[in-house]
């Protein structure tokens, strides 16, 4: 047995736990930009879960703008903190800047795909006609439907069947191939 047999489960736990956490924070923060019905089942067990972490940095970080500082400072330091032990674990030189910088295009890589899967998850949803007033539905609905309503006023129905997620989709992986590699070019590691 080689000395990746315990790295690479413990690259595993590190990456989910951090990152499910984080994802976490970044459906908060969405869902106070959407103006997300907090009252909805789902979106009271996202806050149930991120208040502890967030409500004390939230006294020393204000909001500006109605954006929710402490959210992005949070989901940003625990990116580092990931993307540190990950380095540290697989043994390579960890200098402190190095994953302050790599959190930027991973926080938008994994923002992107947040909102990837919301729509994937939301059009399988659709041909299972689940009931509309589902807290998972609603909001699904209230993320996606910002991005998909401009996508329906250019593209009309195909004999009656949406493809606005279809076009939601390819412009979101357009973003990831034109967004995440210049920032990593950056950052100096292409």
């Amino acid at each position: 047995m080689g000395s990746q047999y315990l790295t690479d489960p413990a690259t595993f736990l590190i990456q989910v736990i951090f990152d499910l956490y984080i994802l976490l924070l970044m459906l908060r923060l969405v869902m106070q930009l959407l103006h997300v019905d907090f009252f909805n089942p789902m979106s009271q067990f996202v806050v149930r879960l991120t208040s502890p972490a967030l409500n004390p940095l939230r006294r020393l970080i204000p909001g500006y703008g109605g954006i929710d500082i402490a959210s992005i400072l949070l989901m940003w330091l625990l990116k580092t903190l990931e993307l540190t032990l990950l380095m540290w674990l697989n043994g390579e030189a960890v200098a402190l800047p190095l994953p302050l910088l790599l959190a930027i295009p991973a926080l938008i890589d994994q923002a992107l795909n947040l909102f990837l899967f919301a729509i994937i998850i939301r059009a399988l949803l659709s041909w299972l006609q689940p009931d509309p007033y589902h807290p998972v539905q609603r909001l699904l609905i209230s993320l996606t439907e910002p991005l998909l309503r401009p996508a329906r006023k250019l593209i009309p129905p195909v004999s009656g069947m949406d493809i606005s997620p279809i076009a939601v989709i390819i412009g979101l992986y357009l973003a990831k191939m034109l967004i995440i590699p210049p920032l990593y070019h950056v950052i100096g590691l292409l």
